[in-house]
């Protein structure tokens, strides 16, 4: 089966996007859950923006075939049933963004979205993060953590310049810091989990070609090693005796089965399993935030489930920021 899709530029929509701006909607999360929610909330006329890490971030962009999506005949990757529904969405007008958002504010009407690359307002969030948040962290990465480990390039990558970094993790996020850092660092060594990257292709490509960038397969981190500040790192390659790397930087893009939910703070977050309770229509307790997706406590994981839980969400958003309905929170029941 061959499908005509084509991938967004985030990049250059990053650069048209204001570093502080007003939207109806801001949808956290870009998976068939979260291009779900923009897709109906912009078709309904919303200012919709979508606040995604990447095509191959979320579980279903990882997921080298689907054969069971409703209207879609024979097989296709997860990246791409993704892309075709952001493809549909921004056909409606709904901006996506690359970048990753570090925390919010949600106890207000005009909720506060602070992303790495801007803040951003709205009276309406749909959280749609997923579930490949990490509980445990390997030696020495919450000890040495900001004094040398990092989760965001874009944000500590000029601290490193004329070094050598580490970076962790084999998705397009990964990949994306990875050549982002080649802007300072001396030398990358681009360590992924598994033999097979799992990215698209142009992300995979630009690393392929990178002449600063030592790509190592199949490799797992065991340790961030260093006293005061990172020093090196301490890798097992598949089928080798475990080895350290000298760096002075280690970003780390691993993924695990928890809930993202790191940059709520708490604010909405059921208890330790950290998933997100809602009533009928998706809210939180909070009202104007919606959850949709894996993020929930009691979810199916299947794509068209999330997706449907997303229209539900954005749609229910719709009536209440036009005051047709003044929606009942029954989350604790």
């Amino acid at each position: 089966m061959t499908l005509d899709f084509t991938l967004s530029t985030d990049t250059a929509t990053n650069d048209l996007l204001s570093p502080t701006a007003q939207h109806d909607v801001v949808v956290i999360g870009g998976g068939p859950a979260g291009a779900t929610a923009a897709l109906y909330a912009a078709r309904a006329g919303l200012d919709t923006l979508v606040i995604d890490k990447g095509l191959t971030a979320g579980a279903l962009g990882l997921t080298p075939k689907i054969a069971n999506y409703p209207g879609i005949l024979g097989e296709v990757s997860g990246a791409e049933l993704v892309a075709l529904i952001r493809q549909q969405a921004e056909s409606f007008g709904a901006t996506f963004l690359q970048d990753k958002v570090q925390a919010v504010e949600l106890e207000r009407g005009d909720k506060a979205i602070y992303a790495n690359n801007g803040t951003f307002y709205t009276p309406v969030v749909i959280i749609a993060t997923g579930s490949m948040g990490r509980g445990r962290r390997v030696e020495g990465e919450e000890r040495l953590l900001g004094r040398g480990v990092s989760y965001c390039a874009t944000c500590d990558g000029a601290f490193f310049r004329d070094q050598d970094v580490a970076v962790v993790g084999n998705d397009d996020e990964a990949l994306d810091a990875a050549l982002y850092l080649t802007r300072f660092a001396r030398r990358v060594h681009l360590i992924s989990p598994t033999m097979e990257l799992k990215s698209t292709a142009g992300p995979q490509g630009a690393v392929m070609g990178h002449s600063k960038i030592e790509l190592i397969l199949g490799a797992s981190l065991r340790e961030v090693q260093g006293d005061k500040h990172v020093e090196s790192i301490l890798i097992a390659p598949r089928g080798e005796p475990a080895r350290s790397i000298a760096v002075s930087g280690t970003f780390i893009f691993l993924q695990g089965n928890l809930p993202v939910t790191d940059f709520l703070q708490g604010q909405i977050s059921d208890g330790p399993t950290e998933c997100m309770r809602v009533d009928h229509e998706f809210q939180t307790r909070l009202p104007g935030v919606f959850a949709v997706g894996d993020v929930l406590c009691d979810h199916v994981k299947q794509a068209v489930v999330a997706a449907a839980e997303g229209a539900v969400a954005a749609m229910a958003a719709e009536k209440q920021l036009h005051g047709r309905r003044q929606l009942s929170v029954d989350w604790a029941k």
